[in-house]
């Protein structure tokens, strides 16, 4: 339900620096229903000028290790995008959405319920396709 979907405070604009970005991400991240198995780090990627905004770009990247195989044969990434506009009052919060490796497919938080099944089906994919090589 609509209720169950979980959110953080997003800063504003002007108190936005690259590593508050990252650091609220795995806020955000923290409120996901994932299971503990699940391995996972983020990174800044680059900056993004648009006309009327900037966008900051970071991915978020999951395993899962196991005993017998501590590096795992595949990851899933996550990739945020938090932008800020040049136009509205900054302090506003920032804009975030994110997309998932291999789809187009555009989340807000505070919009979409994420799924650990999305991470599962990107490795099952990835070693399927290993397999065929």
């Amino acid at each position: 339900s609509e209720s169950d979907v979980k959110n953080i405070q997003w800063i504003t604009g002007n108190n936005f620096t690259v590593e508050r970005g990252r650091q609220q991400i795995e806020e955000y991240i923290s409120t996901w229903d994932v299971h503990r198995s699940w391995l996972h780090w983020s990174e800044f990627l680059q900056e993004e000028e648009l006309k009327y905004s900037k966008r900051y770009h970071y991915r978020v990247c999951w395993s899962i290790p196991t005993r017998r195989k501590p590096i795992p044969r595949a990851t899933a990434s996550v990739y945020f995008v938090i932008e800020i506009s040049k136009i509205k009052p900054a302090t506003l919060p920032v804009e975030v959405f994110f997309t998932l490796e291999s789809s187009r497919l555009i989340h807000r938080p505070g919009q979409c319920q994420f799924r650990e099944k999305w991470l599962k089906d990107i490795i099952e994919n990835k070693i399927i396709l290993m397999e065929r090589l």
